[in-house]
């Protein structure tokens, strides 16, 4: 199955490991998931996980990154310029490749996207397919 991980996912991750953030991307890295990304989106991991504020060491964000881009699909998304992303433009990309991939999307922020039953919570993702 494919998904495509909002950023805020990578970075309740590496905050609380035991929580659904955390036990999403351990599934990914056991290969039960296949994340999809673009450049984009790719760019966006590395620059958030890299501010000072959260304090992460060179090492932990490629504990992260690393097994992640070995472990998943480079696309190049179709862009998609019928939805409205009022709240925060930056999160069209997520939506574009989730939709390009067929993936479902996985957001701690579900209120910056459209309806949409492919786009589900930490904790609704984990008790439907964890």
């Amino acid at each position: 199955m494919n998904i495509v991980l909002d950023t805020n996912i990578l970075v309740s991750a590496a905050w609380s490991p035991g929580h659904n953030a955390s036990n999403i991307l351990n599934a990914v890295f056991a290969r039960k998931f296949t994340i999809c990304y673009d450049y984009r989106i790719l760019e966006e991991y590395d620059r958030v996980l890299h501010y000072p504020k959260l304090k992460f060491n060179e090492w932990e964000i490629n504990s992260i990154l690393d097994p992640l881009i070995k472990n998943s699909i480079s696309v190049i998304a179709n862009p998609i310029t019928d939805v409205s992303f009022d709240r925060d433009e930056t999160d069209r990309k997520f939506y574009e490749v989730a939709k390009f991939c067929h993936a479902i999307l996985i957001s701690g922020n579900l209120i910056h996207y459209p309806a949409d039953p492919d786009i589900m919570s930490p904790a609704d993702f984990c008790k439907r397919y964890l």
